[in-house]
């Protein structure tokens, strides 16, 4: 059924408005409904319907979405099998993805890139007192509005609930689930991981949005396995020619990015209030040496 088909009908009491984009598995419309005003209804492909697997995985990213409740997390309204369809109503969140505004603007000054940090810091913390490890963060799961400068998460669809029994999993084991270049390493072997993969993907984030590139530098996913499993991140200072961060940015950067679990930040609540805190603190050299001009131009 081609996508554009569908709008103008009506799901559940939402009519399908305009036609947004589509993903692996959903095709995603915008919105009407006479309470609720304007909303995202994420249809799941006709092809995957009759798969049990596909069909599960849908319906855990809604049941997730709508464990938590929190601003910085695009919230869930509905979900379940109308006309024949498998839907998932959620909020409309204003604005476009985290990495279309990065793509477009470039890399970030160090206190945009804290508000961003904080905001998806403490919707992560919420989703983790939830029981709920994201495990595909990155800049496309990310709504951005540069107006308000607010962030919302969303995408739950390969979220896990951090006490599910090993024989309840979805993922066979040996394969790694989420964005090779926002993975932790840890998440390669297939293993059931912890916050602590949420932590790498969130300080992954981070480095990107400062930097505008990637802790690794390898250009196919078989070099990146390889990197992510043998090799240090590049640090940050060297991320980018002409472009330096404070000691303090760098190290809670590179300390988020840890391969040892042992030293590797334990929350996100940890990381996101370390790496506001040397953000903010840090002055940007261009003002420094204004600020000195001025100050002799006025002895």
């Amino acid at each position: 059924m081609d996508a554009n088909t569908l709008v103008g009908r009506t799901v559940a009491g939402y009519q399908l408005t305009k036609y947004v984009g589509e993903g692996g598995t959903a095709t995603v419309y915008r919105a009407e409904h006479p309470e609720r005003g304007v909303a995202a209804v994420k249809i799941l492909r006709s092809r995957l319907a009759q798969d049990p697997v596909a069909v599960k995985r849908f319906l855990r990213e809604a049941e997730y979405g709508a464990r938590v409740t929190h601003p910085n997390i695009v919230r869930t309204y509905d979900f379940g099998q109308a006309d024949g369809l498998h839907y998932l109503a959620l909020e409309w969140a204003e604005g476009e993805p985290l990495a279309e505004f990065v793509t477009r603007s470039g890399h970030l000054a160090p206190p945009l890139v804290a508000k961003i940090v904080e905001q998806i810091g403490a919707g992560l913390t919420a989703a983790h007192r939830a029981g709920i490890i994201h495990r595909d963060l990155k800049p496309a799961n990310i709504m951005y509005n540069p107006v308000e400068q607010t962030a919302k998460l969303l995408d739950f669809g390969i979220a896990r609930d951090a006490e599910l029994n090993p024989e309840e999993r979805l993922t066979r084991a040996g394969f790694f689930v989420g964005t090779i270049q926002y993975v932790a390493p840890e998440t390669l072997s297939g293993e059931l991981v912890k916050e602590q993969a949420d932590v790498y993907s969130l300080a992954t984030i981070t480095y990107y949005l400062l930097t505008g590139a990637l802790p690794f530098a390898g250009k196919s996913p078989r070099e990146l396995f390889q990197q992510l499993l043998t090799q240090p991140p590049i640090p940050l200072n060297d991320a980018r020619k002409g472009l330096r961060f404070s000691s303090a940015i760098e190290a809670t950067v590179m300390h988020g990015l840890d391969r040892d679990l042992a030293k590797r930040c334990k929350t996100v609540d940890e990381f996101a209030r370390a790496f506001c805190t040397a953000a903010r603190e840090q002055t940007p050299k261009r003002t420094s040496f204004l600020t000195g001009l001025f100050r002799k131009g006025s002895e």
